[in-house]
C-alpha cells in the first residue's frame, strides 16, 4: 500500500491524521477535520484509493465530533 497518494489526498483535502498497515494485510488509521472533508476523505479512500491497492471493504468507526485537532498534519505510520 503506498500511502504517498494518501497523504497527497488528506492534504489537498485538508484532514489530518495517519494512516498505517496491519499485519493482516489491511490498513487502519484516524482522520480528523471537518465533517465534509472528512466525508471526501472516506469516499476517496473507499473508491479510489492508490493506484496499486485493492479496495475490497472499507469500515469507518468510532466518529465523533471532535472539540479540537489532535494532529497537526497526516502521516504514515510504521
Amino acid at each position: 500500500f503506498s500511502y504517498q497518494y494518501t497523504e497527497e489526498e488528506a492534504r489537498k483535502l485538508g484532514v489530518v491524521g495517519w494512516v498505517k498497515n496491519t499485519s493482516q494485510g489491511t490498513v487502519t488509521g484516524q482522520v480528523q477535520g471537518p465533517e465534509d472533508k472528512v466525508d471526501a476523505m472516506k469516499s476517496w479512500l473507499s473508491k479510489v484509493g492508490s493506484p496499486s491497492s485493492r479496495i475490497d471493504r472499507t469500515n469507518f468507526s468510532n466518529e465523533k465530533e471532535i472539540p479540537k485537532l489532535d494532529f497537526s498534519g497526516f502521516s504514515t505510520r510504521y
